[in-house]
C-alpha cells in the first residue's frame, strides 16, 4: 500500500514496523455538538484505510480518541472550552453533553457503514496517561509551569515545524498579539499541557488532581498519551484533516519524540475538506448539515458514501444537494443492478481471465494511494461486460465491497423510496404553486398527507418524508 506522507512530501509505502500489523491512529471527535457531513467524509476515508490494508493482506490495529475534555475553541490556548461551551448552548452538563454527541457520533458512522475502531480511547478515561507523559517532559525540561497552566517550551524542541514545513521563525508572521492570554506564556506557540483550575477556568466542571494543582488536559497532550498506550511509541500511520497539519498534528510530534526520543509517527495522511454549496460549512450561512439531513432529502446515508468515494482523499469536494441526489440516484440503479445477477453457479467457479483482470485494477487502484474514483468506475464497467457472466460479477462485486462498504449484495438495505403516486403528487403541487394556483396546491400537500406523508418546501426545493417523522 502506497500513501501520500505529509511528512516527507510524496507517496511512501505503509509497512508495519514489527513486520506484521499497521499500528493505525485516527484523530476522533471532540463530542459538544452534531457530527455533520464533513466530518463524515473524513472519517469514511478513515474506514476505507481501516478496510484496505487487510484486503490487501496486511493485519491492521485502529486506534481513534474521542476528545470529551480540553479542546479549546483557538489553537493558540486563548478561547474556551468546546465542551464547556457546549453545555451552556444546550443546557446539558459537560458529562451528559459527551455521552449525547459520542451517541451521535457512532450512530451516524454506523449508518454510512463505518467499521467500529479496535480501540475507542476517551480522554477522560486516560488522565493518568497524560499525567504521566506531562511528568516525563517535566522532568526533561521541556515543560515550564505558569500560575495559569503548564506549556510545553517549543523553543526547545529542534524538529518544531518539520510536518507543516514551516519553520518556527515563520509561524512567528501569523501570529496575533491578542493570543496571549497567559502572560507567562514564553513564546506564541508553546501550547498547553495541563490547564489549572484557576482564573478563566476556576469553575471549570471536569477536573482532576495532578502534581500541577486541580486542572484538566489540553487538547494536544491527549492524542499521543492514548497512541502510546495501545500502539507504542512509534506508529506505522496517523490521519487526520489538513486543518490539524501546523497545530494540533506539529504538537503531537513535538511532545511525543521529546519525551521519548524516537520518531512518533513514520507516515502521515491528511484528508482535504469539504465544501457546501462553494463555500465553508457554518451553522450561520444555514449550510450545516447532519446525516439526519440527508435523510430528510429521500437519500440513504451509503449513497452519500457513495458520494464521497468518487473523489479523492487528498482532493476538496464541493457538496450540493443536487449532487447528492445525482448520487442517490446511480446507488439505487448499482444495487438494482448488482441485486438483479442470478444467483446460479457454474461448475467451474474460477475466475476468467477477463475477471481477474478487474480484480487486479481494483487492487492496484486501492494500493495506489486508495485511488478511490478509479476503483468505483471498474466496478461499473465489470458489471456492464458481457465478457464476464453473472456468478464471476457477483463474486468481484463482494470482493470489491470489502474495502467500498456500500453493502451491495444486502437485500434489506435498499432506501426507502417514496411511492411514485406521492412524488407525482408533490410535483403536481410544485407545478400549482409556480402558475400561482394555491388553492390546488394546498388541496394537493392534503393529499399527499392523507397517503402518510408531508411535503416541505426549502431553499433547494421540497422535501418528501413520512409524516411521522
Amino acid at each position: 500500500m502506497y500513501l501520500y506522507n505529509t511528512l516527507s512530501g510524496k507517496k511512501e509505502e505503509v509497512v508495519p514496523i514489527n513486520g506484521k500489523t499497521i499500528s493505525f491512529y485516527a484523530c476522533g471527535p471532540t463530542v459538544y455538538d452534531f457530527t455533520h457531513i464533513g466530518h463524515i467524509r473524513s472519517y469514511i476515508y478513515n474506514d476505507i484505510i481501516r478496510r484496505s490494508f487487510p484486503y490487501l493482506g496486511m493485519p491492521i490495529k485502529h486506534v481513534m480518541n474521542v476528545t470529551d475534555v480540553g479542546h479549546l475553541s483557538d489553537d493558540a490556548d486563548s478561547g474556551e472550552d468546546k465542551m464547556e461551551k457546549g453545555a451552556r448552548k444546550y443546557g446539558k452538563t459537560v458529562w451528559d453533553l459527551a455521552r449525547f454527541y459520542t451517541d451521535f457520533f457512532f450512530s451516524t458512522m454506523d449508518q454510512v457503514n463505518n467499521l467500529r475502531p479496535d480501540v475507542v480511547a476517551k480522554a477522560t478515561e486516560h488522565i493518568p496517561e497524560m499525567i504521566d507523559l506531562i511528568t516525563i517532559l517535566v522532568e526533561k525540561k521541556f515543560a515550564y509551569e505558569t500560575e495559569e497552566a503548564l506549556y510545553f517550551d517549543v523553543q526547545k524542541f529542534a524538529g518544531y515545524g518539520k510536518l507543516s514545513h514551516q519553520p518556527l521563525g515563520e509561524k512567528l508572521k501569523g501570529v496575533r498579539e491578542e493570543v496571549y492570554v497567559d502572560p507567562q506564556k514564553k513564546h506564541p506557540a508553546d501550547f498547553a499541557l495541563w490547564f489549572k483550575r484557576v482564573g478563566r477556568f476556576k469553575d471549570h466542571t471536569m477536573y482532576w488532581q495532578s502534581p500541577w494543582g486541580d486542572g484538566f488536559p489540553g487538547w494536544h497532550i491527549e492524542c499521543s498519551a492514548m497512541s502510546m498506550k495501545y500502539l507504542g511509541k512509534t506508529i506505522d500511520l496517523h490521519s487526520g484533516g489538513i486543518d490539524h497539519i501546523p497545530v494540533h498534528h506539529e504538537n503531537e510530534i513535538a511532545q511525543s519524540e521529546a519525551a521519548n526520543g524516537v520518531p512518533f509517527v513514520k507516515h502521515w495522511t491528511h484528508f482535504y475538506f469539504l465544501q457546501v454549496d462553494g463555500k465553508k460549512m457554518s451553522k450561520s450561512l444555514g449550510n450545516f448539515y447532519t446525516i439526519d439531513d440527508v435523510k430528510k432529502h429521500n437519500i440513504h446515508p451509503l449513497a452519500l458514501r457513495f458520494l464521497f468515494l468518487q473523489a479523492h482523499y487528498r482532493q476538496l469536494l464541493n457538496f450540493t444537494w443536487q449532487a447528492a441526489e445525482g448520487a442517490n440516484e446511480a446507488y439505487l440503479k448499482l444495487k438494482k443492478l448488482v441485486l438483479g445477477l442470478d444467483t446460479i453457479v457454474p461448475k467451474n467457479k474460477d475466475l476468467s481471465v477477463q475477471a481477474q483482470a478487474y480484480k487486479k485494477t481494483f487492487k492496484d487502484a486501492i494500493a495506489d494511494d486508495l485511488q478511490l474514483p478509479i476503483a468505483i468506475a471498474t466496478l461499473w464497467t465489470m458489471l456492464k461486460d458481457n465478457q464476464i457472466n453473472n456468478f464471476e460479477k457477483r463474486t468481484l462485486v463482494a470482493d470489491f465491497d470489502q474495502v467500498l462498504g456500500l453493502d451491495l449484495l444486502k437485500e434489506n438495505n435498499t432506501v426507502n423510496t417514496i411511492p411514485k403516486e406521492v412524488q407525482e403528487l408533490a410535483e403536481q403541487r410544485k407545478q400549482a404553486k409556480q402558475e400561482k394556483q394555491y388553492a390546488k396546491a394546498d388541496d394537493l400537500r392534503k393529499r399527499i398527507e392523507e397517503k402518510g406523508y408531508k411535503v416541505e418546501d426549502t431553499k433547494e426545493g421540497y422535501v418528501i418524508q413520512p409524516a411521522t417523522l
